[in-house]
């Protein structure tokens, strides 16, 4: 039987990975958890152990897989190995598109085609030592690594037990993330398990354009998904000062917040990113020359230490900037359009700004709470749209009901949502970083950095300490979603959080066409590392 331990069978367990075609919400994703169950059930271990080993399905067909290793000596002790299997597309490839899942073919022709690459990754191919292709960086090369790791827990390695955990979804909304967790609480219980620590394989990401850091984190970054329900005033293009066109809107409110500095963020040397705009459009189905009735916008807005509160607040009051910005606007061009038609008149209007929970309690206070629950309740049964388009919809069918307070904005959260998490400050993971860094720099003269913050995003953010000190009652109750189809778990977060932190390979260009991973780093000292911080994990008083 094949094993995985040396970098020559490290790196063709991960051209097997990488030929299973797993973009997040094909049918591959759900090939791929069969495949890594099949890799692993031949290990005799888990032929002894079946019950060890599972596949745990998520509620639209996808699955997600665990595996458990004991130690010898019956101890609770347990660190987690975290993976995503999930790839994202790869339209980007172009007409190298055939070859994106063929690692050492897609390397070969790109060698052809060096003098046409940019001279970053020309340097890589005369270096010799990089893979290309989709998903060897983010993350398959981190799920051979913890795929060798599960194979020294069964020689007995560890004085511990060790958890395989690899789930789909990561690339998009993290359901996989999401299912695992009662999961987990269920393996907790009924294996009388004590979880250390959960040490996740997401690639080390640059911070800058040829960064030479090597870095492992102690945390993840955080991110809240804020949605803005324009509803103007439908009116025919002909009289267009009759209505509020809410393209007009959600322009003026793209100027308030769209890479808005108030929301930067520093802490030691991570900085967040200002909000980008991820969709923006009317809601409007067909042509025609009545103006839309409604649109809306949605943010990334990553963040680290900050509130939610704090987060709000600033939504909020760039909402608020934008109302009396479009009330400005309009009544400047009404004036104007007076000169020329002197018997044009306008009355003055006024743009409400208000969040979602204060829309759901004003249809409720004109309808009950059994009309709202009954039309949410059908909008549900009836659901054919993705979280941000159906949280949109139950906005727009409180927003209907309460027509007369239009022109609005109402300000809401969709999934998905990730706590930033740290253990930058636990003392217990400091002394493991401390000691993983000598190790490292002893043993192979890498210099590593340990960063507070993973700031790719990961699943993480499920499993480890919050960073700030946020109620999540705060977001939940402006989340259209909670309860209806969705219910963010935050008890079972509580039960669950543990120490994390995140040690992975190198690799350059993640969700690009050029992504690659570095094969000595990742696959001839990375696998010693790994060994060395389990046994550290492992070692918790």
């Amino acid at each position: 039987m094949k094993s995985w331990q040396t970098k020559e069978e490290l790196t063709d367990l991960l051209c097997t990975l990488v030929h299973q075609q797993s973009v997040t919400g094909s049918n591959a994703e759900i090939a791929i958890a069969e495949y890594l169950y099949h890799l692993l059930a031949q290990k005799e271990y888990f032929q002894t152990n079946p019950s060890y080993l599972n596949l745990h399905p998520l509620d639209d067909g996808r699955r997600l897989l665990t595996g458990l290793v004991k130690g010898e000596n019956n101890t609770k002790e347990t660190v987690i190995l975290l993976s995503h299997f999930d790839v994202v597309g790869v339209e980007d490839y172009g007409s190298l598109q055939n070859l994106a899942f063929y690692p050492k073919e897609l390397t070969k022709e790109m060698e052809e085609i060096k003098e046409e690459l940019p001279k970053s990754v020309q340097a890589d191919l005369e270096a010799d030592t990089w893979l290309f292709g989709r998903g060897t960086m983010d993350m398959k090369a981190g799920i051979a690594l913890h795929l060798s790791m599960i194979e020294r827990a069964i020689e007995g390695e560890f004085d511990g037990n060790i958890l395989f955990v690899t789930v789909p979804d990561e690339e998009a909304n993290s359901q996989g993330m999401l299912a695992a967790l009662p999961v987990l609480n269920k393996l907790k219980e009924d294996e009388n398990l004590i979880f250390n620590a959960c040490l996740n394989g997401e690639p080390m990401f640059s911070k800058y354009p040829q960064d030479p850091a090597y870095y492992v984190y102690a945390g993840s970054i955080g991110k809240v998904l804020p949605g803005f329900y324009c509803y103007g005033k439908e009116s025919h293009v002909g009289e267009p000062f009759a209505g509020i066109n809410p393209n007009l809107m959600v322009s003026f409110l793209s100027q308030q917040l769209e890479l808005n500095d108030s929301f930067i963020e520093k802490i030691g040397d991570e900085v967040t990113p200002p909000p980008v705009s991820l969709m923006q459009r009317d809601l409007k189905e067909e042509y025609s020359v009545q103006t839309p009735h409604a649109a809306i916008s949605m943010y990334n807005v990553l963040y680290l230490k900050q509130t939610f509160k704090a987060l709000n607040e600033k939504l909020l009051t760039g909402a608020q900037h934008a109302a009396r910005e479009i009330e400005n606007y309009i009544q400047e061009k009404a004036s104007k359009f007076a000169i020329v038609a002197s018997d044009f008149s306008m009355p003055t209007s006024s743009v409400n700004v208000m969040m979602y929970d204060d829309l759901y309690q004003e249809a409720v206070n004109r309808y009950g709470e059994q009309e709202i629950n009954r039309r949410q309740n059908l909008l549900v049964s009836q659901r054919d749209k993705g979280d941000r388009d159906f949280s949109t919809l139950l906005v727009q069918e409180l927003a209907a009901m309460c027509k007369d307070l239009t022109p609005m904005i109402v300000l809401f959260y969709s999934p998905p949502f990730y706590p930033a998490v740290s253990s930058y400050d636990d003392p217990y993971i400091k002394n493991v970083m401390d000691h993983v860094k000598k190790y490292t720099k002893d043993n192979y003269q890498v210099d590593l950095t340990v960063s507070e913050f993973f700031t790719g995003l990961s699943d993480l953010s499920y499993l480890g300490p919050v960073a700030s000190k946020s109620k999540l009652q705060q977001l939940t109750t402006n989340m259209p979603l909670q309860n209806n189809g969705f219910d963010f778990p935050e008890n079972i977060m509580e039960q669950l959080t543990m120490p994390v932190l995140n040690i992975g390979p190198l690799g350059k260009d993640p969700h690009q066409w050029t992504e690659r991973l570095e094969l000595t780093y990742s696959f001839e000292y990375l696998p010693s590392i790994l060994n060395e911080t389990i046994h550290q994990l492992l070692m918790k008083k």
